[in-house]
């Protein structure tokens, strides 16, 4: 089923205004879950949406929170999210981090308190149109073996970097740390399909093609997959993800990163901080050097990559340029939903006396 854009945003803010968000949490809420949809990355779009209402039914989530700084420098922050909307507590940090960075050349924060939010680039490109690289990255709960370990200890904490150009679109990478994000995995075992081999392993440490291993023991495996192809760097990257956003915020971290509604597998054990933790930060060009000639730079760094000499049927690309093209696809064709996502949207348009308009 394909939706129109504007119809999926109004239903999913009229969801989250059912729950109790204010207008503008709603607005901003929806906003970044359709920039997911938009972007091709179907995994952290919608498909979430019923996750989050899960966690405000289990008393995870607080609709209406009291987001605070709870310490400050300058350059820094720490913000306390109250148990809201990842979707609304990384924006609020990612403003400060912004207005930091304009008053000081840098701006940094870290977020306790928080829950899932969404796709890391969303908080990253906020920085684009202010001159500044944007950062943006995560914890969340262990799905993720550390190389040799049969226990998950690491979510896929995932990172992004956005980076403004002048006539060129920005440079976006966003990624998760792990050969593979999550939602791949649920993406496939609606499809009923199996997992490559190297991205995930079963309850004994072998690698698996079975795409619910993870449910069954087994778990997630880092960047690179084996010791033998680099997955030591996929678990560092991981690592100091969680170490950012958990140990430096005073969030969960590792094991005791609470799950999110749609990993409803593990258990919820004792904490050792508060709620998710993120970590975001924006840095002023011109802290550097001059914007414009930075940005100019950037287009003749883009252009060379893009034009690179590529193997035979296949085109180099810059990290951005896939999610960019799903976007004006998307915009102008509407928005494409698994069935299974359509049929969970319905579900709560029923709970909630709110429509679903193609």
């Amino acid at each position: 089923m394909t939706i129109a854009e504007e119809n999926l945003r109004e239903f999913v803010e009229n969801i989250f205004l059912s729950i109790g968000c204010s207008q503008n949490d709603a607005i901003q809420a929806a906003d970044v879950l359709i920039s997911a949809d938009l972007r091709g990355i179907d995994s952290h779009g919608v498909a979430r949406l019923s996750g989050y209402i899960r966690l405000f039914d289990h008393g995870r989530l607080n609709s209406t929170p009291n987001i605070e700084v709870v310490h400050e420098t300058p350059s820094t922050a720490t913000v306390d999210g109250d148990k809201g909307l990842g979707l609304v507590v990384a924006p609020f940090a990612m403003k400060l981090a912004m207005e930091k960075a304009k008053n000081v050349g840098s701006g940094w924060v870290a977020i306790r308190n928080s829950n899932h939010y969404g796709i890391a680039g969303y908080h990253a490109m906020m920085a684009i149109e202010n001159d500044m690289i944007g950062w943006s990255m995560t914890n969340a709960a262990p799905l993720v073996v550390p190389t040799f370990s049969k226990e998950k200890l690491l979510g896929t904490n995932p990172i992004a970097v956005a980076v403004p150009a002048q006539n060129q679109p920005a440079f976006v990478a966003d990624f998760a740390s792990t050969a593979v994000a999550y939602g791949k995995m649920e993406i496939l075992q609606r499809k009923g399909e199996p997992a490559p081999l190297g991205w995930v392993q079963d309850a004994e440490g072998k690698s698996t093609t079975n795409n619910n291993a993870v449910k069954e023991g087994g778990g997630l495996l880092p960047v690179g997959g084996t010791r033998e192809s680099g997955s030591h760097k996929g678990y560092g990257l991981g690592a100091i993800v969680d170490i950012l956003s958990g140990v430096l915020s005073g969030a969960n971290f590792g094991p005791w990163v609470p799950p999110f509604a749609t990993a409803g597998f593990h258990d919820v054990t004792q904490g050792v901080g508060l709620g998710t933790g993120h970590f975001v930060g924006a840095m002023r060009i011109d802290a550097f050097r001059p914007a414009d000639e930075f940005k100019r730079d950037m287009d003749i760094w883009i252009e060379r990559f893009r034009n690179a000499q590529a193997v035979e049927g296949e085109k180099v690309q810059i990290h951005g340029d896939a999610e960019r093209i799903s976007t004006t696809e998307r915009k102008q064709n509407g928005i494409p939903l698994n069935a299974k996502v359509v049929e969970g949207l319905q579900e709560l348009g029923e709970r909630f006396n709110v429509l679903l308009m193609p």
